[in-house]
């Protein structure tokens, strides 16, 4: 944890007027629609933000998806995330931090947790293929210390091709895993990446080999 880092929150009020769930929701407009409107999101200190469970750190989790294979990583003793060292990943990003572009809390933060999001991924690993993207779940799991003080936003990536290099030194054994190899060590995943398992064989494929874009 970086000292005086400040990161994005919502009230976990807000998260629980529209509705608290626990694991997966594919309600995605449903709350962003809510999270994102002026005044709600706001950056606060982490080392309070991660004792404080009346908030919820908003944290993108990427999955980056080549045909019925995913990026994998095991978080690192550099991890920032100290209580997740040695667990093994399928989503990339973290905590969203404030910096010069992004916008005063009166307009919608839509478009500024876009580019945040490309950020984090690119801060992460170099991405040597064309994606699509699509946002297809929330993910909450208030069982766990590090869960009840962060709200997922769950991503995947789709590429046109396996091609992605690790450049965070605290991730290691990045590498491609089927969905299958994935299940069989299903026990060394965060719990995160474990819902995200079981919800991945619903959401297709949206990218060919050929894609362009």
């Amino acid at each position: 944890m970086q000292e005086g880092e400040r990161v994005l929150v919502i009230e976990r009020s807000v998260f629980e007027s529209v509705g608290a769930f626990q694991g997966l929701s594919r309600e995605v407009d449903r709350y962003l629609d809510r999270f994102f409107v002026a005044d709600v999101p706001r950056f606060m200190p982490r080392d309070q933000a991660e004792l404080n469970p009346s908030f919820k750190q908003l944290i993108p989790y990427v999955i980056l998806r080549y045909e019925r294979s995913v990026v994998s990583y095991v978080r690192g003793t550099q991890a920032g995330e100290k209580r997740l060292v040695g667990r093994r990943s399928i989503g990339i990003g973290g905590h969203i931090n404030p910096i010069d572009d992004m916008p005063l809390f009166g307009a919608d933060f839509r478009d500024a947790y876009f580019s945040a999001v490309q950020r984090e991924v690119a801060e992460e690993v170099i991405l040597d293929a064309k994606h699509e993207e699509c946002i297809v779940a929330l993910l909450n799991d208030d069982s766990t210390e590090v869960g009840r003080v962060h709200l997922g936003v769950v991503h995947i990536w789709d590429l046109n091709r396996p091609a992605v290099r690790k450049r965070e030194q605290m991730m290691t054994q990045l590498e491609f895993l089927t969905l299958e190899t994935l299940r069989a060590r299903r026990e060394e995943l965060e719990s995160w990446s474990q819902l995200c398992l079981d919800y991945l064989d619903s959401v297709e494929t949206r990218v060919s080999h050929t894609a362009t874009t």
